[in-house]
């Protein structure tokens, strides 16, 4: 695929600016964003990324148009698993309402560098090595596995080694501050809990990240296709957030689902590099590709909203691929139930 220079700057122009939208309403106007406000900038940017998609395709083609559109569906999947985590950190260190866009914003921007630089990086190394491909398909087969054994537990937050090292290297304080990331408490610096919060966002970005760029190479080698399609799942991540955070208790087969959809880009993978030692290895099209992950995502939508119905007690988990994911009985967790609830939390017992 050819990409002019115009193309790429046009195409970061238009991420950018959207990105400073997004930067502007989390950060110059702190508020609660309410389902109306949620709904309309989740529509906006869904409409943004097919408009491109679309007008993409009529250019280059709809071979690499499905590629992008394959690429977007698989990014934007992973997204909403990582939104579940970004719940748990929300409620783990109880942030406000009111600062909760800016934290999403900022993890935003942050997932995007990352994600910059692992295109970069993940491109010049299948470029030159054929066998990454191998690599990258059996990284996505063991964290299918890993995050479909672990599928009922929760990351835990506090287990963290960047948010243990930043609590144990640097002064915290347990006010938020107005929305300050460092303030003064007796004369002396100290970084507020949205500091914390936001190196516990972008850690788990870059964790994110390590399996979603293989994934999306999966569907696509195009770099720019890469990075468009991770670009514009992002983006509207923080409107997502408000939209379904009070949904992602029914998704009870989510982690499950996408266990599925990472074997099965892991197993593309393979067979590609199978391929070009020989052709007698079959490999995935793309077209099977986009219509195999819109259907393994429609059967975990359908099965978790009929388990909901059929269990109403039932809960979704984010999953792990740890085994020292939060258990679902933990004092952290029925909190987090909670606060989804919409109930109130009693105190601790003092010891």
């Amino acid at each position: 695929m050819e990409v002019t220079v115009t193309a790429w700057a046009v195409t970061i122009g238009l991420i950018v600016g959207l990105l400073a939208v997004d930067l502007a309403c989390g950060m110059l106007r702190p508020h609660t964003v309410g389902f109306r406000e949620a709904t309309a900038w989740s529509v906006f940017y869904i409409t943004v990324a097919v408009a491109f998609g679309l007008i993409l395709a009529w250019i280059a083609g709809w071979e690499f148009g499905m590629q992008y559109f394959a690429g977007y569906l698989v990014e934007k999947s992973l997204s909403v698993d990582n939104l579940f985590v970004f719940v748990i950190i929300m409620t783990t260190f109880a942030v406000p309402e009111r600062y909760q866009q800016k934290a999403l914003t900022f993890g935003i921007m942050m997932a995007l560098i990352m994600r910059v630089i692992l295109i970069a990086a993940g491109a010049a190394l299948l470029e030159l090595f054929s066998f990454m491909f191998l690599v990258f398909g059996l990284l996505l087969i063991w964290t299918a596995i890993q995050l479909y054994r672990h599928r009922d537990e929760d990351p835990d937050v506090d287990d963290n080694p960047l948010v243990r090292a930043t609590r144990r290297v640097l002064p915290t304080t347990t006010d938020y501050d107005e929305g300050r990331l460092v303030t003064r408490v007796d004369g002396r610096r100290v970084v507020t809990p949205l500091f914390v919060v936001l190196i516990a966002i972008g850690s788990t970005d870059l964790l994110f990240a390590l399996d979603s760029i293989p994934a999306v190479f999966g569907v696509t080698s195009e770099p720019y296709l890469v990075f468009a399609a991770n670009a514009f799942a992002l983006l509207g991540l923080r409107a997502l957030y408000f939209l379904v955070q009070g949904l992602l208790d029914r998704l009870v087969y989510l982690s499950a689902g996408l266990a599925v959809v990472l074997a099965f880009i892991g197993v593309k993978l393979t067979l590609h590099w199978g391929h070009t030692l020989s052709d007698v290895v079959p490999e995935i099209p793309t077209l099977l590709s986009l219509g195999g992950i819109g259907v393994i995502l429609a059967i975990t939508t359908v099965a978790s909203l009929v388990k909901v119905w059929r269990d109403p007690v039932a809960r979704a988990h984010a999953g792990s691929v740890r085994a020292h994911g939060r258990r679902p009985d933990s004092q952290p967790a029925r909190r987090l139930h909670n606060r989804r609830q919409r109930r109130p939390v009693a105190a601790p017992p003092r010891s």
